[in-house]
């Protein structure tokens, strides 16, 4: 990006505004793809524990944890500067969710049933459909709900997976 600042700058002091705002387009999309590849860390994040989740039928503290942590870092991240608008609006995820599932399967496979099974083993056992379909009832709240809101609302959808119940009562 250095060079690119370099650029629009000898752009703009040579009065080629055009260059420039082409520099500008190119920076902006820069930053855009840094902000999903951002969003992608979480979303795999979030997709481990919720495959997690469904294999192992229980819910720990800390899988919880890394679950709302994981929303609401996507919701701050996602949201861009004006406040108003998103980079990935809610009916986009589809596309974003089956990407990182891909990732999400061999990742979790170290950690489901202490590493026993292979990412193979593990698409054997769970819902793909569903787990996505969690995700994006998750990444749905994002939208309907301020940050210091959000993770209670998470909390709640929890309660009803597997184990979140018993988890939820440990409190």
């Amino acid at each position: 990006m250095g060079q690119e600042l370099i650029d629009l700058r000898m752009s703009i002091l040579e009065s080629r505004y055009e260059d420039a705002l082409a520099i500008v387009d190119d920076l902006e999309e820069m930053s855009k793809q840094a902000i999903i590849r951002s969003i992608d860390f979480f979303l795999v994040r979030l997709l481990v524990h919720l495959l997690k989740n469904q294999v192992e039928e229980r819910l720990t503290n800390s899988w919880a944890a890394s679950i709302v942590d994981s929303i609401r870092q996507i919701k701050k991240l996602n949201l861009k500067d004006n406040k108003r608008s998103y980079y990935i609006n809610a009916d986009e995820w589809q596309e974003f969710l089956e990407d990182a599932f891909e990732d999400a399967i061999r990742l979790a496979s170290v950690e489901i049933l202490g590493g026993n099974l292979k990412p193979k083993q593990i698409l054997s056992r769970v819902d793909q459909v569903q787990v996505i379909q969690l995700a994006q009832e998750l990444l749905a709240l994002t939208y309907n709900y301020e940050s210091k809101a959000l993770p209670e609302q998470v909390d709640r959808f929890l309660s009803h997976l597997p184990g979140g119940q018993e988890w939820l009562d440990e409190e």
